[in-house]
């Protein structure tokens, strides 16, 4: 066996990464295809686990790796039901915390997972965003969150829509999905998985070409120089040039496109901003979830109020764009949309 210089983490490495870490080892062939078993189908927490390999084997193998699991560091739980997990992130120099919220809704269960500490992105009305950005998650750190709480089997949905955006940190967010969708994986149908962006194109493109999981595009201005200024992302990315690639694209079959909305007073909740969005989306086969703005310090915008919401969502459905009001969960305890912060 050649020697190895440092440590590795399983979790978080696809069946070809696995081959040539173990021929990398002087492992056979067969050996990565064992791992992959007890790491994704088995889903054991320590090496002496795995044995169908041999006692040579595992004590190499816990010489020049670990299975990078850790446990939540705290859970809270709100009244709803909701479950926020703060996981570490021991990579992080220094150490840095990262939130993940579980859902629970009759007979769906939907863990909203994080691939980033903090996000560059800077949305105004964000907490995440406001915090700046602190480093990228790997893979394994983003199984991690799966893998590492007790609702594991009740999970029906995983939304990455957490902290972070997803497209500024695709090699990590394409590794995960493939592991969660590959029958040496999980086998999950990518029906299953929601990835969200704010729209960057460069990571936008190359995940609409190497993934059939579902996407989730942050949207809430149609008004190009209104959406800039909560947005910044709107300078390097417009919103046209995001739509004109999504155009390219058949929403019709697997896959399916959703829009988020976050509903501000007196700023994009009127019928003029329903009309704009509507005319912004004509011809795509989408949807747009509409979402309560969770007022915080960190933000000086107020949450619209339910009738202009109503009739908000009324106009668009008239007009052929199916619209939804997403239900707010965990707001006692900080867990809902925009208000994650890693902080321990």
């Amino acid at each position: 066996m050649k020697a190895s210089t440092g440590t590795s983490d399983l979790l978080g490495m696809t069946l070809e990464q696995l081959q040539e870490f173990c021929a990398a080892e002087g492992f056979p062939r067969f050996t990565a295809k064992q791992i992959c078993d007890w790491l994704y189908k088995k889903r054991v927490d320590n090496i002496d686990s795995m044995t169908n390999l041999s006692l040579v084997q595992r004590a190499r193998l816990k010489e020049i790796a670990h299975i990078g699991r850790e446990t939540p560091v705290r859970c809270q739980v709100s009244k709803d039901g909701t479950k926020k997990y703060l996981f570490s992130v021991p990579a992080q120099v220094p150490p840095a915390h990262v939130e993940t919220v579980f859902i629970p809704d009759d007979d769906r269960a939907t863990l909203c997972v994080s691939c980033q500490v903090g996000c560059k992105m800077g949305c105004r009305f964000c907490v995440t965003g406001q915090q700046g950005f602190h480093g990228n998650l790997s893979a394994g750190d983003i199984l991690n969150q799966l893998f590492s709480i007790p609702e594991f089997e009740q999970l029906t949905n995983v939304v990455f829509m957490g902290m972070g955006e997803p497209m500024d940190n695709l090699d990590a967010i394409l590794a995960a999905t493939q592991v969660l969708t590959s029958p040496w994986g999980l086998g999950w149908s990518p029906k299953r998985i929601t990835v969200s962006t704010v729209g960057i194109i460069p990571g936008l493109k190359r995940f609409l070409e190497e993934s059939l999981c579902h996407l989730a595009v942050s949207l809430h201005n149609p008004v190009p120089q209104e959406r800039l200024q909560i947005m910044p992302v709107q300078k390097a990315f417009p919103l046209n040039e995001v739509l004109a690639l999504l155009r390219k694209y058949d929403w019709s079959s697997q896959r399916r496109l959703s829009f988020e909305y976050t509903m501000f007073h007196g700023m994009n909740d009127d019928l003029v901003h329903a009309q704009k969005l509507v005319d912004a989306l004509k011809g795509l086969d989408c949807r747009v979830n509409l979402i309560r703005f969770h007022e915080s310090p960190e933000a000086p915008y107020k949450t619209s109020t339910p009738t202009m919401i109503k009739d908000f969502q009324e106009y668009l459905n008239r007009h052929g764009v199916i619209c939804t009001l997403r239900a707010s969960r965990g707001q006692d305890i900080d867990a809902a949309c925009g208000l994650l912060a890693g902080k321990e």
